[in-house]
């Protein structure tokens, strides 16, 4: 992104250059805020509905008015896109709880700040979708409430540069003893045939491209299991993928240096991946 870009911030569409917001602003002082993350094909929002809604419950969570309604996000949206100059897209906004003088309660009156973003959309490359990538594991140390897309994200930063440092793509996080999720991105399993899936909880942020994978699935004949799915499970599967929106759904094909599976994309990625892509605007 270069200094030229437009951003939108507080009401105003401006070049990255002259966008300020205040050192007092507590998504710089307490990271008190949440954002969203949406990718465009064509000039088309991928799931704009389901991310309007995740956006809402991330806010009402930590007690944030929503400033627009949907009608007004959709439009802005659709704007930020006009404006950018790619055809793939992917539109970062953040709001936070705005300007206050530093306290830890929350401040009476304060105006939320609101900024969004356009860059590229960097998928994964055809060598990664025919090959597969490699991922470490850990302990997923982060709070309890990773159900709400905050901007605190200091755990997921460190945890995903333990996979940046062990020249992977993720880290693939249990805690005591089941999959929750990676750093920056959705787990699911495969094991004879059947999708496992994580339950969604306050472990577990809600993934849009997640949920789009676990609702294609009976499209291709596969069948999913919502449920606890501890490590052995892991370990033992015969495939395991990454989802998110800059992934969309992506194989792993070993896992702390072990083969998962055969080493290779398994035969269910290949049919998801192939109907995802059916499926984008």
């Amino acid at each position: 992104m270069n200094q030229d870009s437009v951003v939108y911030l507080n009401g105003v569409f401006q070049p990255l250059s002259d966008a300020k917001i205040s050192v007092l602003d507590r998504g710089f002082i307490f990271g008190d805020g949440v954002y969203e993350v949406v990718p465009v094909y064509h000039r088309q929002p991928f799931r704009m509905a389901q991310h309007l809604k995740r956006l809402e419950n991330s806010l009402a969570a930590i007690r944030i008015p929503n400033p627009k309604s949907t009608a007004e996000w959709e439009a802005l949206f659709l704007e930020m896109i006009r404006q950018a100059p790619y055809e793939q897209q992917v539109v970062y906004l953040q709001i936070t709880r705005g300007v206050a003088p530093r306290d830890h309660g929350f401040p009476q009156g304060a105006t939320p700040t609101v900024f969004m973003m356009v860059n590229p959309l960097t998928l994964p490359t055809p060598e990664q979708v025919e090959h597969g990538v490699a991922c470490v594991s850990a302990e997923d140390f982060r709070w309890h409430c990773c159900d709400i897309k905050s901007t605190s994200l200091l755990g997921n930063v460190l945890l995903r540069q333990t996979a940046v440092e062990a020249g992977a793509m993720e880290t693939v996080l249990f805690r005591d003893g089941f999959l929750t999720e990676a750093s920056a991105s959705n787990v699911l399993a495969v094991k004879d045939g059947v999708i496992l899936a994580p339950p969604q909880d306050h472990l577990i942020l809600p993934g849009i491209s997640c949920d789009a994978v676990l609702e294609f699935a009976p499209m291709i004949g596969v069948s999913v299991d919502r449920r606890p799915v501890s490590r052995a499970e892991v370990l033992a599967a015969d495939e395991l993928w990454l989802t998110s929106s800059g992934k969309e759904v992506l194989a792993i094909t070993t896992l702390d240096g072990k083969p998962v599976g055969d080493g290779k994309p398994g035969r269910v990625f290949k049919k998801m991946w192939a109907y995802y892509q059916t499926q984008k605007p």
